[in-house]
């Protein structure tokens, strides 16, 4: 097999995919780079005829001649008949799944803190009660297995994944820094081992239905829930990234809303046109804020955002239970955008829906956002033609 295939190029222009994959250079060297984004170098080799694999370190901390230059010295010692990872395993130190947790997540400074909160939050709670005080490089597949069935026999079809997704995580930082050998949670396939939720399929008004709505939120005056409820509108957002919504965002000059990637679901920034009615809002918002980070925040609170359910209680509230949802109004709205001829790329992008075509994939956060603004304002348009309190203005 030939050896030396990489060039730094390559491994520099390496960028993430839904899944985990390997570029080798040869001789069992490869860089695998995780969905996360992180490049790792790792060489495999095989040891009294048992395939082994050793993580050699984070690309580019650890240049590509640095990498085939440590894939030689473990070659000379495979060939001496001794275990390169010999002196790893003498000097390990034990640390438990709880402190290796900590450790990794308090260095994740590159995420929001709800994130960062949320993915603690769920290994706390559902692992470290029967995994916490073991040792990070002694939890098997199977010792982590059961303790992810038991939430999966609970009904967290959705939930079990992302803690799975969020331990696997420390378990790579764990192996990097000879902690642990193998990562029990990239043994264990989701699509395999759990269960799928049923779909959920979010209530949404037909489009003659709207002016109905409209007439009857009008009702609603002076609530921030009423507002909230008419940037989901304007935006097309989903409920939490409204939620978590910001005030340093928001670019009043370009009058567009920049969402960074750890709020997104499918963790990319996304940049959302603001039309004028949507800046009229948040002028309304900005005279009554207290001085928060949050552009919606909890009531009595200014730390922390606003109920997940205080759009679809007012929903509720005005009649519409079960016929219409905060998430709704992407459906509505992409109906409208479709009948009327807009770029169904441009439909697609507003909502934050990356194609599966691999070729058609390659991401601008800004991307058809001259076409996605046109698309906006002319809907926001179309609402306050049925609605002069939308946003203050007609039409």
């Amino acid at each position: 097999m030939p050896t030396n295939t990489l060039t730094d190029a390559k491994c520099k222009g390496a960028k993430p995919a839904e899944k985990a994959y390997k570029l080798f250079d040869g001789g069992g060297l490869f860089l695998f780079v995780t969905p996360t984004g992180s490049r790792i170098w790792r060489l495999a080799y095989r040891l009294a005829g048992k395939q082994q694999t050793m993580s050699i370190g984070p690309y580019p901390a650890i240049s590509l001649a640095d990498a085939r230059t440590k894939r030689d010295e473990v070659k000379a010692v495979l060939r001496a008949g001794e275990d390169p990872m010999a002196p790893r395993r003498n000097r390990r130190v034990a640390m438990t799944l709880e402190a290796a947790s900590g450790e990794y997540w308090a260095g994740r400074k590159d995420l929001t803190d709800s994130y960062r909160s949320n993915a603690v939050r769920g290994i706390e709670m559902h692992l470290l009660p029967t995994l916490g005080s073991r040792d990070v490089g002694a939890i098997s597949r199977q010792d982590l297995m059961e303790a992810l069935e038991r939430m999966d026999a609970a009904g967290l079809h959705v939930y079990v994944r992302k803690v799975r997704m969020w331990v696997s995580q420390v378990f790579e930082w764990a192996i990097e820094r000879d902690f642990a050998s193998i990562n029990p949670a990239a043994q264990i396939r989701p699509e395999r081992a759990f269960g799928k939720a049923k779909v959920q399929h979010f209530a949404a008004l037909s489009l003659r239905e709207v002016p109905d709505f409209l007439a009857r939120l009008r009702m609603e005056r002076e609530l921030q829930s009423v507002l909230a409820c008419r940037l989901l509108a304007y935006t097309w957002v989903r409920t939490t990234e409204l939620r978590m919504m910001e005030w340093d965002e928001i670019d009043q000059a370009e009058a567009v809303w920049l969402i960074p990637e750890g709020k997104m679901k499918r963790r990319r920034d996304h940049v959302v046109p603001l039309s004028r009615q949507a800046m009229m809002i948040l002028e309304a918002l900005n005279a009554r804020s207290r001085g928060g980070r949050y552009v919606f925040p909890a009531e009595g609170r200014l730390d922390r955002p606003m109920s997940e359910n205080a759009v679809l209680y007012l929903i509720q509230r005005i009649g519409y239970q079960g016929r219409m949802t905060g998430h709704g109004w992407r459906s509505v709205g992409s109906t409208w955008a479709n009948e009327r001829g807009f770029n169904p790329d441009a439909i697609e992008r507003q909502l934050a829906h990356v194609p599966k075509d691999t070729t058609r994939a390659a991401y601008n956060r800004a991307e058809y956002l001259v076409e996605r603004r046109t698309m906006l304002q002319a809907w926001a348009d179309w609402l306050s033609s049925f609605d002069v309190d939308a946003g203050g203005a007609q039409g």
